[in-house]
């Protein structure tokens, strides 16, 4: 039988997590001290959190990204407070994330500071991103209180940044190669090279190529009525390629200009739901992702900076599904999207206290598809904002005026009304203290998300009258930081309250029969929430180094459309309490990693009925790595059990999770 939390210890909640959490090793990012003990490397905690930030941020990088157990993006995003995500389940499961219960569609994703976006359905899988090649995860709720960025990031509701990793060489180096070779659970072989080149003192390249593939199949849980059983996962296979180049140049000023080239294709199984006994489904989907980025940014004198970028982008879909006939034979659609992107942001230093900033985005997006009475659909995209940042002593201020244009036309049949809009942000934190590290903070947000291509024009079922969604939000929150104490150095504390209203939501509701759906504006959600994260660094007898943190997130997203049945019920897949615990013990050339999440109990339905109520589940993952290292080589080795306790669990409804399963990493850094 799976392991799971009962409905009676909802209220336990937090006590069961402070009591699970604390005693067990957990880490926290990135280094900040150093003690070199010959060839041995203790390193501790570095602050995830940005004290003077006008905006909550989070931010895990560096090796303790590298401890947290996690295979892609997706997996490491899973530890910062107020995200859900969505995981269909496997290694190649489509997997999205919502924050602070806004929906996928709000969170906007950068990479190296350029977009990446689907105009098709707003979703941007992260469990194609692996981080073999990443340096630092970064959320911000709001958005990045730098001037120098996309006017498209200012406007996202919230934006999560993916820094890859950037060539860094001594003097005496001319030449880094990394290898790495993951195995285990579901037929998993994943070989990866990364190489680093340095072509002159300033310009340096850098190849990263990487394979995937696994047959996907596990052992699931399910139950159903009176009745259980236990079965494989079917059709879960991938089988994926990923290579990225880019040529990086450094810049007076520490400005850089560079070029990246990145190209994944993949041929994955799509399980499908586990319903009604049904435990096989054969759809398939092939994917091709490709995009080409050049980006400048540099300070031109003392008071002007610049940052252009320019980035075109196709991606190309095929779905198949062998068991549905048409008259041409098993459906088979295909789609191609493309999108070309420009984008110029400016900041000038007026005075010490004020700088302003102007950053202005064009984007087009097209879509193809090989389907009947298809709209062929393009979006002209014109966005700008104007930024002001002031400072005072301790007090920050940051006020936004965003406008943007949208602008639709299609081959065949009629097109979405233009749409335009132009919103506020204003943004403050406050340093009470003069020597202290505590600082005080709130926003003010209005956003909107524009409807997808799917949702204004797909066949029989879009709707070009939609209004986009618009939100509004609102926060406020403290960081507190101290660098000694008597029980624990590093101590980091973060917390937010906050309230976000979404209106016009848009929906899918059933027209003439339960064959032909209809989409629409007809919902309000408001969210209520609390997050609260804390790490801290312990030195310990016997050289060991403790790393901890946690995170809790308390919601309460309420359908406040009126004339439903699910008015001012909980929205479906939210819970109210959920959190997370990861870290480290170090000592000498090893590392004992730990994480644990927790996910409470939800509905699966608007609803907020026992037919729909899906229970509370958690995971405890632990890891172990001995890494030795010497001048010109270093390497590492390293075995994980994820879901040690063997829980069976949804993330989403009728989508099974894996069980116990074992990962095997050996990585090897060469360098000259």
């Amino acid at each position: 039988m799976p392991v799971c939390l009962k409905h009676t210890e909802k209220c336990g909640f937090l006590l069961f997590f402070l009591l699970h959490a604390i005693p067990c090793l957990a880490q926290q990012p990135d280094s900040l001290r150093v003690k070199e003990l010959e060839s041995v490397r203790i390193s501790a905690n570095k602050s995830r959190f940005q004290l003077t930030a006008t905006v909550p941020v989070q931010t895990l990088s560096g090796a303790a990204l590298q401890r947290l157990n996690s295979f892609s993006v997706a997996d490491a995003v899973r530890f910062f407070s107020g995200v859900q995500l969505k995981d269909y389940g496997g290694i190649g499961g489509l997997k999205t994330i919502n924050v602070r219960s806004m929906g996928t569609q709000h969170v906007g994703v950068f990479l190296d500071g350029a977009s990446v976006g689907n105009a098709q359905n707003g979703t941007v899988d992260l469990g194609k991103f692996s981080l073999d090649n990443i340096d630092a995860i970064t959320l911000y709720n709001a958005h990045n209180p730098e001037l120098l960025q996309p006017a498209k990031a200012i406007f996202a509701s919230s934006a999560l940044y993916l820094q890859s990793s950037r060539p860094q060489f001594s003097d005496a180096e001319n030449t880094k190669l990394r290898a790495a070779f993951k195995t285990g659970a579901f037929g998993l072989v994943n070989p990866s090279l990364l190489w680093q080149q340095k072509l002159s003192a300033a310009t340096s390249l850098t190849v990263n190529t990487e394979f995937i593939t696994a047959h996907g199949r596990y052992r699931f849980y399910k139950k159903e009525g009176a009745f259980d059983t236990t079965a494989i996962r079917q059709n879960a296979d991938i089988t994926a390629w990923r290579t990225e180049a880019g040529l990086f140049k450094k810049l007076q000023s520490s400005g850089e200009a560079f070029i990246k080239a990145y190209y994944y294709q993949s041929n994955r199984g799509l399980p499908g739901a586990v319903v009604e006994n049904r435990f096989y489904n054969p759809q398939r989907l092939w994917d091709r992702n490709a995009f080409v980025h050049g980006s400048y940014k540099n300070k031109l004198n003392n008071k002007y900076s610049l940052l252009l970028n320019l980035k075109y982008t196709n991606d190309y879909t095929k779905y198949k599904d062998p068991s549905y006939v048409t008259d041409k034979g098993p459906l088979e659609n295909n789609y191609t999207q493309q999108e070309w992107y420009a984008s110029m942001a400016q900041k000038y230093i007026v005075t010490k206290q004020w700088e302003l900033g102007l950053s202005t985005d064009f984007a087009l997006n097209t879509l193809d598809a090989n389907l009947y009475r298809f709209a062929y659909p393009k979006r002209y995209s014109y966005l700008a904002a104007l930024s002001n940042n002031f400072t005072w002593q301790r007090f920050i201020v940051q006020a936004n005026l965003l406008y943007g244009h949208f602008n639709e036309r299609v081959k065949y049949y009629e097109a979405s009304a233009d749409r335009s809009i132009t919103s506020p942000t204003i943004s403050a934190s406050w340093k009470p203290f003069a020597n202290k590290g505590f600082s005080l903070r709130s926003f003010y947000k209005e956003s909107l998300r524009m409807p997808t291509f799917n949702d204004l024009y797909y066949t029989l079922i879009g709707n070009i009258s939609l209004k986009p969604e618009y939100t509004r939000q609102y926060d406020w929150g403290f960081t507190w930081m101290t660098d000694a104490g008597d029980w624990v150095s590093d101590l980091s504390v973060q917390a937010d309250i906050y309230y976000n209203r979404v209106k016009d939501k848009i929906i899918a509701m059933p027209a003439a029969n339960l064959f032909r759906w209809m989409m629409l504006n007809m919902g309000r959600v408001d969210i209520k929430g609390l997050e609260v994260s804390m790490s801290f660094t312990k030195y310990l007898p016997a050289e060991l180094v403790w790393n901890a943190g946690f995170n809790y997130t308390y919601q309460q997203a309420l359908n406040k459309t009126q004339n439903e049945s699910s008015y001012n019920q909980q929205i479906p897949n939210i819970p109210v309490h959920s959190g997370t615990a990861h870290g480290s013990l170090l000592w000498k050339n090893w590392a004992l990693n730990y994480s644990y999440i927790y996910t409470g109990e939800r509905y699966v339905l608007p609803e907020n009925t026992a037919r729909n109520y899906a229970p509370a589940w958690y995971t405890t993952d632990l890891g172990i790595v001995y890494e030795k290292r010497s001048i010109a080589k270093r390497w590492k080795i390293g075995v994980e059990v994820n879901n040690m306790f063997n829980q069976y669990y949804d993330v989403v409804l009728n989508f099974p999770m894996p069980g116990r399963n074992y990962r095997f990493t050996f990585i090897i850094n060469i360098q000259s």
